[in-house]
């Protein structure tokens, strides 16, 4: 059996550029919501002629889109993701812009009947109103309030979960840039780490759970967790998600 010091060092050594969690298959497993994100995506992308999608990450799901609109463009704000995505788009000839989250859309009014993003870290809702085509759609799979707050707990202590992305408050803000909310459901999803790997290699990919998380940093938790990991056999945590979908 492998070593707590052997485990870390895996859990180093996982990928952390994109949004491809092949590396956790038999280390952790997530339920998934039931609506089916993909398959909504690529059922609105079905009918649009131009796409765009916001925080694309590595491309993973943009590139699923089989035939592709006849404009598909995403942005992304990270570098290695942003010549990640452009690497696996080109077979669609999407443009893939850089751009910081918190950036305006470098896009013109009313340029996609489609907007598209999954798991944004933050949500520019007056610019997606303006880039949208009058009667476009905006389709968001998005992390809800205390999402894995059990490991965030686990190596942070105790303490008060924040309530800013609470789906109530992503109509409220979508409302008030003039859009019509047409659907919004929320998921709460059992997760599940089977080795201390794991959640190493979460918590250097998905970084906003422990922010600023090192090994180095969190060493007596993470051997403390490891331990509650080998006398039961898994550590349980809840992802949140909500999805929401708005028309203009």
């Amino acid at each position: 059996m492998p070593t707590f010091a052997e485990l870390v060092a895996c859990g180093e050594q996982a990928p952390t550029v994109g949004w491809d969690f092949s590396w956790f298959a038999g280390r952790a497993t997530e339920e998934r919501p039931l609506w089916g994100y993909a398959e909504g995506m690529r059922r609105r992308a079905a009918g649009a002629r131009s796409v765009l999608d916001v925080q694309t990450g590595g491309g993973e799901l943009l590139a699923t889109l089989d035939p592709p609109p006849l404009s598909v463009v995403a942005t992304e704000s990270w570098p290695p993701n942003v010549q990640q995505a452009r690497e696996r788009l080109a077979r669609m000839s999407a443009t893939v812009i850089e751009v910081a989250d918190t950036e305006p859309l470098p896009f013109a009014d009313a340029s996609f009947d489609l907007v598209l993003s999954r798991h944004p870290t933050t949500v520019l809702w007056s610019e997606i109103a303006r880039v949208l085509t009058p009667g476009g759609t905006y389709f968001s799979q998005q992390v809800g309030e205390a999402s894995v707050h059990e490991l965030s707990e686990a190596m942070l202590g105790p303490f008060e979960p924040s309530r800013e992305r609470s789906p109530e408050r992503a109509r409220a803000a979508a409302e008030g840039a003039g859009l019509q909310v047409r659907d919004l459901r929320t998921a709460r999803l059992r997760m599940e780490f089977y080795d201390i790997a794991a959640v190493v290699g979460f918590l250097r990919k998905v970084i906003w759970i422990v922010p600023g998380f090192t090994v180095a940093g969190y060493l007596p938790q993470l051997k403390r967790l490891h331990e509650q990991i080998e006398a039961d056999g898994v550590f349980v945590a809840h992802a949140t998600r909500f999805l929401i979908e708005a028309g203009r």
